[in-house]
């Protein structure tokens, strides 16, 4: 099975932290840019950052960005306190807009997005961050990549070292494993299923934790 060479966004952060660690020990991926605004703090043969203070000033035809099979899209943030506009321009407009420019310049590419349990892929539900994910499930599918896979996740358990791991995240998460296993996944899980839906694909766009434990293995 031919090696990998994925972007990653999202690495300060704990979702994606977690699969850059994978990713890193992972002897089916032979390279790595890390893209986010800030550095990762890594070290590694295999990685190589660009560090963009705006994804939306991202140029289609950025050299750096072409030569990948695969983006790890693991950016994101909560949509507490924030209203609907901006929430919208976050999480929509600016996974949209860094999407076009790495298909521009990998047509071939598998996308892989982080979106969340509970998601609303009928984008007209009560729930705003729900709809906001929908829109941007449904918007990646109809792009043109070899592959768009929506990863929604439930509790998500870090992989030891990392730390990016908020504070009072720390006490709970040896709780969720135990007394809700069907809900729950490691970050080694996702990161190993995002490398295997690249080389392998999966029957379905949109990945569920059932669906994520089983491309794990």
């Amino acid at each position: 099975m031919n090696s990998i060479k994925i972007i990653i966004t999202g690495a300060t952060g704990m979702v994606g932290e977690g699969v850059l660690m994978e990713c890193l020990e992972n002897p089916n991926v032979s390279e790595i840019l890390s893209i986010s605004r800030k550095p990762s703090g890594k070290n590694h043969p295999k990685l190589k950052e660009y560090l963009v203070s705006d994804f939306l000033s991202i140029d289609m035809n950025d050299e750096k960005l072409k030569g990948y099979d695969a983006c790890f899209f693991c950016a994101g943030i909560s949509s507490v306190g924030i209203n609907e506009q901006d929430y919208t321009k976050i999480t929509y407009d600016t996974t949209l807009h860094f999407a076009k420019a790495v298909l521009h310049q990998n047509p071939e590419m598998v996308f892989s997005y982080v979106s969340g349990a509970h998601t609303d892929s009928t984008e007209s539900g009560k729930i705003m961050w729900a709809r906001v994910k929908g829109r941007t499930e449904n918007a990646l599918k109809k792009m043109g990549f070899n592959g768009a896979y929506n990863f929604r996740p439930g509790f998500m358990k870090p992989v030891d070292g990392q730390v990016n791991v908020k504070w009072f995240f720390k006490p709970l998460i040896w709780l969720f494993p135990v007394f809700l296993p069907t809900k729950s996944l490691t970050l080694h899980e996702v990161g190993r299923a995002m490398i295997n839906v690249t080389q392998k694909g999966y029957p379905t766009a949109t990945l569920e934790i059932r669906d994520i434990k089983n491309l794990a293995i």
